[in-house]
Formats: C-alpha cells, sequence, structure tokens
C-alpha cells in the first residue's frame, strides 16, 4: 500500500501500512485499480470523442467512479469492485462503437487492455500492482509529482461535476478534459512544462465544474440569505444529515414532513440552512456537531439515525453502525446504503430511537453569506475600506482534520484586528464558526459563505472587489489563509493558482505529494508558502 493524497498522511509521507483515514491495504489496492481502469477507459474515450460515440452514460459513471476513490468515501470492498468492472465493461463497449462506427484506433496500452480478476482477491492483488509508485506514472519524481497533483485535482473536479450534474448541470469540457487527464498519464513524452500546463488547466476546469454545482444548487433552492441557525436542540424525534449534497437533503425534507422529525445537519451541511427552498420547511430545525473528523463522539451521542451524504465518512463505532446510513458514493461495509431516495429506513429507525427528551438551548450562528449576499453590501464595504474602517480581508477557509498544528486557524482569527474581516468557506470554519468577533458598520466581521462546494462564491467576491476597487486581485487588501485535507482542497488550489493568485498561505503541512523541486516551481511563480505563527503571518501581511 502507498497513498499520500490527504494532509493526514502517515509521517507526513504516505500511508504504506492502514491509511489513517481507515482505510484498509485492500481498498486502497481497489482504488488504485479503479483509477487505473478509469486510465483505460479514458483513452478509448478519447478516440470515442472523435467520432461521437461516448454518451452521457459514460460521463456519468467516470466522475462517479473517481469520486469513490476521495479521501473518506468509499470504504467497502465489494462496492469498488463493482466500479472497477463496470469500467471495463463501459471500456469494451466503446471499443464496439469505435469499431462499428468505422475507427481503425488500436488500443495496446495496458489500463485499455487489462481484463479484471475473476475474484475480489484477484483484483486486489491486480491493484498492488499499480498503484502511485508503480510504472502506471513516470519515472522521473518531480514528473510524478506533477502527474499526482494532477489526478488528485482530477479527482476534486470530478466530485464537483457529480454534485452539479444531480442537479441537472453539465459541460462537455468538464468530461473531456477528465479523460485528456487520465489519459496523459500514459504519455512519456509530456515534461515538466506540459505538467504544469495540465495541473493549470485542471484548475481552469474546477473552476467551470464548480460555477455549474453553484449554478445547480442557486437555481433550484434561491440564492443564500442571512440566515440564523441554532446550535442547540429541540424536544422530539430526530435525523441528523451530513456531508454536502443539498438534493439528498431536500429529499428527507419532503419525506420526513408532517412525521414529528425535526432535521439536524452536520458538517458541511450547515450552510443548507440559508437557502429559501430549503429553509421554508419547518421542521429543518438546526445544526449538531462541528466538523468531519469529530463524529466519532458526535455521532455516538445523537439520539437518532444519521444519514452521510457524498464525502467525509469516518469508521463508525459499533454503538451506531446500525443507525447510520449511506447515499450516492459514500459506503462503509456494514451500514445500510439508501438507493433511490427512498428514506423508509431512515425515518422508521428515527421513530424508533428515543430522540432529544428536552430542549437544549444554544448558541445561534450566522450563514447566508454567498455572493449576492456579500456583493449586494458591496458599496457599503468599498466606502469602509475608502473610509479607513476596514483595513484587510482575511479568507481564513478549508478544510478540517485532527492533525496537530490546526489550533492556528483558530489563533489567527482570535488575532486578527478589529479593523479586519474574515470570510470562511467549508469545514476549517468550525475552528471559530461560533465566535462573536462584532462588526465593522453593520457587516459582521466574520462571514460564512458556505460549504467548500461554494467556493466558486468566494472567487466571485474577490473578482468582484477587484472590480470595484479598479486593481488585480493581487492587489486587493485581501489575504488567502487555506487549510487543506483531501482531493478537493487540491482542485480549488489549482483554480487559485489558474487564476494567478499569489502569496497564498498553505497549512497545516503542505502536500507530501509535491518535490522540492515542483514547490520550488510554485514558489518562484507563485509566492505559495507554508503557514508560520499566528502573530507571525499577521505581522508579515499587515506590517
Amino acid at each position: 500500500m502507498f497513498c499520500y493524497q490527504c494532509e493526514q498522511t502517515a509521517k507526513g509521507e504516505g500511508c504504506t501500512i492502514s491509511g489513517v483515514c481507515g482505510k484498509k491495504p485492500e481498498t486502497a489496492a481497489l482504488q488504485d485499480l479503479l483509477v487505473y481502469s478509469l486510465i483505460g477507459l479514458s483513452e478509448v474515450a478519447v478516440e470515442g470523442r472523435l467520432y461521437g460515440v461516448v454518451g452521457h452514460e459514460y460521463d456519468a459513471f467516470t466522475v462517479k467512479a473517481l469520486f469513490t476513490t476521495l479521501t473518506n468515501v468509499n470504504f467497502d470492498d465489494a462496492n469498488l469492485a463493482e466500479y472497477v468492472n463496470r469500467a471495463v465493461v463501459l471500456r469494451e463497449q466503446l471499443k464496439y462503437r469505435l469499431k462499428a462506427a468505422g475507427s481503425k484506433a488500436e488500443f495496446t496500452d495496458a489500463p485499455a487492455t487489462f481484463k479484471p480478476a475473476a475474484d475480489l482477491n484477484g483484483l486486489i492483488e491486480q491493484g498492488r500492482n499499480v498503484g502511485l509508485k508503480s510504472d502506471v506514472f513516470a519515472a522521473d519524481e518531480n514528473i510524478r509529482s506533477l502527474q499526482h497533483i494532477t489526478l488528485f485535482g482530477i479527482k476534486g473536479v470530478a466530485a464537483y461535476a457529480d454534485h452539479a450534474m444531480i442537479l441537472g448541470q453539465e459541460d462537455k469540457k468538464v468530461f473531456e478534459y477528465i479523460y485528456d487527464g487520465l489519459t496523459a498519464m500514459r504519455n512519456r513524452k509530456l515534461g515538466l512544462n506540459d505538467w504544469v500546463g495540465l495541473a493549470l488547466k485542471c484548475g481552469e476546469i474546477n473552476i467551470r465544474a464548480m460555477e455549474l454545482l453553484d449554478a445547480g444548487n442557486t437555481g433550484t433552492y434561491g440564492h443564500p440569505t442571512i440566515t440564523k441557525v441554532p446550535l442547540g436542540a429541540k424536544k422530539g424525534k430526530a435525523i441528523l444529515i451530513s456531508g454536502h449534497d443539498l438534493k439528498d437533503l431536500e429529499m428527507l425534507l419532503k419525506q420526513t414532513e408532517g412525521k414529528g422529525i425535526n432535521i439536524y445537519t452536520h458538517g458541511e451541511m450547515l450552510p443548507a440552512h440559508a437557502y429559501p427552498e430549503l429553509k421554508k420547511y419547518s421542521h429543518f430545525y438546526g445544526h449538531y456537531g462541528t466538523a468531519w473528523q469529530n463524529q466519532i463522539t458526535e455521532f455516538a451521542a445523537f439520539p437518532g439515525p444519521i444519514v452521510m451524504t457524498t464525502n467525509c465518512i469516518q469508521k463508525p463505532r459499533d454503538s451506531y453502525l446500525g443507525s447510520i446510513y449511506t447515499m450516492g458514493s459514500v459506503a462503509w461495509p456494514g451500514a445500510v446504503h439508501i438507493k433511490n431516495d427512498n428514506y423508509d429506513q431512515v425515518i422508521k429507525k428515527a421513530l424508533e430511537m428515543p430522540g432529544f427528551t428536552e430542549d437544549k438551548p444554544g448558541k445561534e450562528v450566522l450563514v447566508g453569506f454567498g455572493r449576492n449576499t456579500v456583493l449586494s453590501v458591496a458599496p457599503a464595504v468599498i466606502d469602509a475600506v475608502k473610509n479607513k474602517q476596514l483595513r484587510h480581508f482575511f479568507l481564513v477557509a478549508g478544510c478540517d482534520g485532527a492533525k496537530p498544528g490546526r489550533n492556528y486557524y483558530t489563533e489567527f482569527v482570535e488575532k486578527v484586528p478589529q479593523d479586519c474581516v474574515v470570510l470562511t468557506l467549508a469545514c476549517g470554519k468550525f475552528r471559530f464558526f461560533d465566535k462573536d468577533l462584532g462588526a465593522i458598520g453593520g457587516i459582521p466581521r466574520l462571514l460564512d459563505v458556505g460549504q467548500c462546494n461554494d467556493a466558486y462564491s468566494a472567487v466571485k467576491i474577490a473578482m468582484a472587489l477587484a472590480d470595484a476597487f479598479k486593481v488585480g486581485v493581487n492587489d486587493l487588501p485581501l489575504s488567502m489563509i487555506i487549510s487543506w485535507y483531501e482531493q478537493k482542497a487540491a482542485a480549488i488550489l489549482l483554480s487559485l493558482l489558474y487564476l494567478g493568485i499569489k502569496d497564498i498561505r498553505l497549512g497545516p503541512s503542505l502536500p507530501a505529494f509535491i518535490t522540492p523541486a515542483v514547490l520550488d516551481v510554485l514558489v518562484k511563480n507563485f509566492n505559495i508558502m507554508p503557514i508560520s505563527t499566528p502573530e507571525q503571518d499577521l505581522k508579515a501581511i499587515l506590517g
């Protein structure tokens, strides 16, 4: 086993015995084999595109299959084996269609010809030979580093594309890049500059994928509005929903209406409370818990069933394995997987479990500061800057995690001067989301832009402010303090680099898959840097 796609990888180098995330070597091998099979499918799809034989079925499968290989998504070996076999079936179908369409292409590369083993053990053994350190990738460590950066970015793009596709939003350009990027992994003629270009292209395509997702979310549920969300509990039966997918939440709200069950969000679902078409449900009550890495203790104490949508699942404790349900790309052995948006089993479980036996008052937090909300007060923001009431903006955003050093982000926000505003998004905000930072001229000093899926909003806010001040984004009084964990974050970072944004501070540690030589390129071109201490970084930024 070798996996180093997440920030918490063992010793900051790579997981070789078992994943820090809980992924077993067998699961890792199957995920590697799935990526390998998708490279083969992509090689055929690139040719298939020329003959118009690559339909929606192939695009949808590819992004969903890639999504299952992200950190904390799919831990079910049997399910992963099904994906591998399906990838090969689709690959061979495409070959047949190409031949019928008149193509003379011969596919001789190993990923495009490999035959999956007949049983699970055989597939696992095949997967052990096609991992990140195998000859599937380039021998040169710096080219391989850029290949892996691009691969992990493509995984993030696939996740956003899958989210968007669920809401009816898609663009052929996104799928075409994914096929091209995966196929390029086998092209030994590409040099360092080529791979830098492919990595930045990944960032460009990711912006498009996030734009599609934003259009799906806001077009379906309306633009977020400022909303107070209770962090306490209400007496009564309860269901907890975590992850990112708003459609899953909508279906749950519809099916539980009038059943005396209160719905609570967890983790990245918190911003859902700000969408007009979701907040209209009277039993959509509040938020429970914090970030994904705390779910083991938080889920164990929740008195109702838990639904996991999209990524961020951890190994469930035995105490609540029987009351946790998965959806979409998420899978855990022993957990019931919901199909066709049918929540009957979850509802039945909620009515059987005790729920909250009494009201538990708690704090309230503000959400709903998407781009429409923030830009609606842009004139006041501009005036505050010109009048020197507002000195600087900090985007303190990204993923949370359990690794030591993440308290940096809490301390940073606490030490930000009173004449500065903090924008935040993704689960990293749970380090400080319930702090009262006050306001500047009626503008809250802590603005929750939303999920990691809402990074597009932050980009649009930055670009709109740059236009308003008639300067480039890098000339704004804006600094980005980013925490990363998994592959969506890798895709977002590539997007920021594609946009030419410089001086990003990244932590709590730099990715293990970036070699010193590749890091040197990033530093020289973008002045990307590791975080140090809150005091030192604030002094360097503000002077």
